[in-house]
């Protein structure tokens, strides 16, 4: 029988046009109680970066995350993901645009009596029909699949361990290899490593580094760790008070315009 590898199943590269934008946000907007937490954001992410989303807690970062996807509804404004305008698109067509963007969360979303492998599995949920999830009976190649996403994080040797029995880093990095195994060209990652020790942080990060130079993914990524963005990130936007302060190549945002990003805060 054939050896699957990580190359044959993870996604090589993305289809989309490398001289269009994954993400576009127009003049968004969203207050909540009154207080305005997105202020007529507008902003794009390349086809193929690691882009970060920086700046102090109470700027607006996890808001315009989940408005995104509509996770939060938008007050007003558009967002374009993959040519398909977010906020004009029906319930069905929305779940249809979910299914093709894959979420890494803080706290890691696994189900915690299930193995690495299942967990990975979850991500062909859609695709699979009921009686086989019902009965953990997954495809030949939807397997093949889930391993060779834990091989590329890292974690084949893990991936029938029971998520609970693994660090939080592992976890973090099986929640990776789920968003992989959705065959997906972008990934949203709020806040990644906010509850990880610095070397796991530094592998999750590298993981979405290699994700976006090596493979072509388009990875965005919110963090609150300055010097971890400019080690690692392509672009930074900083947000500053639900406004753009900063938008452009990691290599730009230099030392004083950090120390004015968080002076206020």
């Amino acid at each position: 029988m054939k050896t699957v590898s990580p190359a044959d199943l993870v996604p090589a590269g993305p289809s989309m046009d490398k001289s269009k934008n994954a993400i576009t946000v127009t003049d968004l907007s969203k207050t909540f109680e009154g207080r305005m937490v997105l202020d007529r954001i507008s902003c794009s992410i390349p086809v193929g970066k690691f882009v970060v989303l920086l700046g102090p807690s109470g700027c607006g970062k996890s808001t315009l995350f989940r408005c995104l996807t509509r996770l939060v509804e938008p007050d007003s404004g558009t967002v374009t993901i993959r040519g398909s305008e977010v906020t004009a698109l029906k319930l069905k067509a929305l779940r249809a645009l979910r299914r093709e963007v894959g979420f890494v969360f803080q706290q890691f979303n696994l189900v915690k009596r299930f193995s690495a492998i299942d967990n990975v599995l979850t991500a062909r949920l859609a695709g699979t029909p009921l009686w086989r999830v019902l009965l953990r009976r997954f495809r030949y190649d939807d397997r093949q699949l889930a391993l060779a996403c834990l091989d590329s994080v890292g974690l084949l040797d893990q991936a029938y361990q029971r998520a609970e029995r693994l660090s939080g880093g592992q976890q973090q990095r099986v929640a990776i290899a789920r968003a992989f195994a959705q065959q997906t060209e972008l990934i949203l990652a709020d806040e990644p490593i906010s509850s990880l020790d610095p070397e796991s942080s530094e592998n999750v990060l590298q993981i979405l580094q290699q994700a976006a130079r090596e493979r072509g993914f388009t990875v965005l990524c919110s963090l609150h760790q300055v010097e971890l963005a400019l080690r690692y990130a392509d672009h930074i936007i900083a947000l500053r008070q639900g406004n753009i302060f900063f938008d452009g190549p990691a290599e730009a945002f230099t030392s004083d315009l950090r120390e004015e990003l968080y002076r206020a805060a």
